[in-house]
């Protein structure tokens, strides 16, 4: 838990059921904020264009009123503090670049599209109001400009709500409910673990765990490949062609939900069992990054073997298993349950021996061989190495 926190923030996403002149608002919504992010990043592009001049968020918030004032039947019909909240996003992008850009080349924010602006948020009691729902019944997300919105709520919402958000997925309507509660957090278990993600393995914890990498992406990847060939030949602008993105769009929903239902799950079963729970601090786009050409020297315009058609399967099957997105839920449930997740450099956690600290050799992906202790797992010595440089000795079960 982030210490001087006293309460915890959780987001809950539910299933919304638009009628049509919903849906039509709710699509109008959406191009109408998608507009004011545009013309708030062509104003920041332009003042540094023509003047090498800053345009922060104040500046801009301050100019809502005026542009709502300037136009009645378009921003004037919007919430005042959600358009605050697509400035703020804008103000998140930029702030984001200026750190990348410290660390080297990084890419300009960009304009969006209206199909690739897919939610705007809202401050509850100021443009949008949540109903819980009843014994049986439907619960209602009530927006500004859209109205009230009935919602399939699968599960009690725990605590104070303090934010919706109105979400598009393609054909589906999303509401996203933040609340703020106080921690609950679990009983003391005694177990500390070192965990190792992977490829081969998802997962391998330093007391013996294994979890096997379930490889959601290469059980769909025929189904994808054929709808992705036959969108490819359809002609542009054709309802198959609609049809066929349409389909395409689902079988990768399936691919993410079920990738996101493993994290959650497995996320739950180290949380309820374990006191505290270490991990390396993998920068993932680094470890995907694409390996640089390399010129052969004697032959100008000619280019040496660079194992990239290797490290692309390399790299797809680790963005396959998600490993950021497991530890972004791992820290979010640890927190919400009292429960403490402990980051380690990961440099040489594989290949150095957890029983003597030599370096060992790497003969095949699953074994290292220690100088002095012989042939160990690769998963569980790498485990026992995070546990061990996160403080919690070994993190090896004790002996019966």
């Amino acid at each position: 838990m982030r210490e001087g926190t006293s309460r915890v923030r959780r987001a809950f996403k539910f299933r919304a059921y638009t009628t049509r002149p919903q849906e039509g608002r709710a699509a109008r919504l959406l191009a109408d904020h998608c507009d004011l992010y545009n013309a708030a990043l062509e104003e920041r592009c332009e003042a540094w264009r023509m003047r090498r001049a800053s345009v922060s968020y104040g500046m801009q918030s301050v100019q809502l009123r005026e542009i709502r004032r300037a136009d009645p039947q378009g921003q004037g019909l919007h919430s005042f503090t959600a358009q605050q909240q697509t400035l703020r996003r804008l103000n998140t992008v930029f702030a984001a670049f200026y750190a990348r850009a410290k660390k080297g080349k990084a890419g300009y924010p960009r304009f969006k599209s209206y199909p690739r602006f897919h939610q705007v948020g809202f401050v509850v009691g100021d443009g949008a109001k949540w109903t819980p729902a009843a014994a049986g019944g439907w619960a209602r997300a009530a927006f500004q400009a859209v109205g009230s919105v009935k919602v399939r709520q699968h599960r009690p919402v725990a605590g104070t709500v303090k934010f919706l958000q109105l979400k598009r997925e393609h054909r589906r309507w999303y509401a996203i409910v933040v609340t703020e509660a106080d921690p609950e957090p679990l009983p003391a278990t005694g177990r500390a673990v070192g965990v190792d993600v992977g490829v081969a393995r998802f997962l391998t914890t330093s007391d013996g765990e294994l979890i096997a990498n379930p490889k959601f992406l290469p059980a769909s990847a025929e189904a994808i490949a054929d709808l992705q060939r036959g969108k490819d030949r359809a002609r542009r602008g054709s309802g198959n062609r609609r049809r066929l993105r349409r389909a395409l769009a689902k079988e990768w929903r399936k691919v993410r939900n079920r990738r996101r239902d493993f994290h959650h799950k497995t996320t739950r079963a180290l949380v309820d069992s374990c006191d505290v729970i270490a991990l390396e601090k993998l920068t993932i786009a680094s470890m995907t990054r694409r390996p640089e050409p390399k010129p052969d020297p004697g032959q100008p315009g000619v280019f040496l073997p660079n194992m990239a058609a290797a490290k692309a399967g390399l790299n797809k099957a680790i963005l396959d298993a998600g490993w950021a997105q497991f530890a972004t839920i791992l820290t979010a449930k640890a927190e919400s349950a009292g429960r403490r997740v402990v980051f380690v450099n990961p440099a040489g956690t594989s290949i150095t021996c957890h029983l003597c600290g030599r370096h060992c050799t790497r003969p095949r992906q699953d074994t290292v061989i220690c100088p002095a202790h012989g042939t160990i797992d690769a998963d569980i010595n790498g485990a026992r190495n995070i546990a061990t440089r996160a403080g919690l000795g070994s993190g090896q079960a004790p002996a019966a």
